[in-house]
């Protein structure tokens, strides 16, 4: 059985695991629960009834944070042209098309957060999709990082987009922002999150979609949040 550290215990003392907290409680209490000496993120987990196995199910795209994550993203954009020189003057931290596919290749180079692709460039990138897939670093147009649009996409990843994709348990996680945020902010991220994922229920799937909903702090104790309090 995992042993817990001091702070740990203290935190999760706090925490009524048999409880459904209301948006304001849970933010609260999520900020008073950190149990890092930096600036933890706050994340939440969403579990949803879905068979994640059948692929009319499946969710995935990606949305901009009201009031961003708290994080700066350093993004690098594999295009040519017109559209490599927009990149650069948009502030992308690595611009580049094969070259930059090769050193990945060669040189095992990650120093980026996420990649945003023109279409001409995927045939290109696909030669390294085991490499990308496995670390979630592939582009797609369904979160928007496969566009001829590369300022529009740099634009939203500096403001706090987010992607998602629910895991073979049927959950979808997310950043929605750190614990130095006031407990408003980090609430409006959150009910932004929560009604931009049950707007994206598959019309296949009937009944209740959002089953629960937790939020936690990086190594801290999970807060159960009453879905009742969302707008959904």
């Amino acid at each position: 059985m995992k042993k817990h550290g001091k702070k740990y215990v203290e935190a999760s003392n706090k925490v009524d695991k048999n409880k459904l907290y209301s948006l304001e409680e849970a933010v609260n209490l999520v900020k008073e629960t950190a149990v890092t000496s930096f600036d933890s993120t706050v994340e939440v987990a969403i579990k949803l009834n879905i068979d994640a196995k059948k692929s009319d199910q499946s969710l995935r795209g990606s949305f901009v944070l009201p009031n961003g994550t708290g994080k700066t993203k350093r993004v690098l954009v594999i295009a040519k042209g017109p559209a490599a020189e927009a990149a650069k003057e948009a502030g992308a931290a690595y611009v580049g098309d094969k070259d930059m596919i090769d050193k990945i290749a060669n040189e095992n180079w990650f120093d980026f957060d996420v990649i945003v692709a023109t279409p001409d460039m995927m045939p290109e990138l696909g030669k390294i999709g085991k490499v990308l897939g496995p670390k979630g670093l592939m582009p797609n147009p369904k979160t928007g990082t496969v566009t001829t649009d590369v300022v529009k996409a740099i634009t939203d990843i500096n403001k706090g987009m987010v992607t998602y994709k629910n895991d073979s348990y049927g959950n979808i996680h997310s950043i929605i922002g750190k614990v130095s945020f006031d407990s408003e902010k980090l609430a409006e991220n959150l009910s932004y999150v929560v009604t931009t994922v049950a707007k994206a229920k598959p019309a296949s799937v009937k009944g209740v979609f959002i089953n629960s909903i937790t939020i936690t702090t990086t190594m801290g104790p999970g807060i159960h949040v009453d879905k009742n309090t969302f707008d959904i």
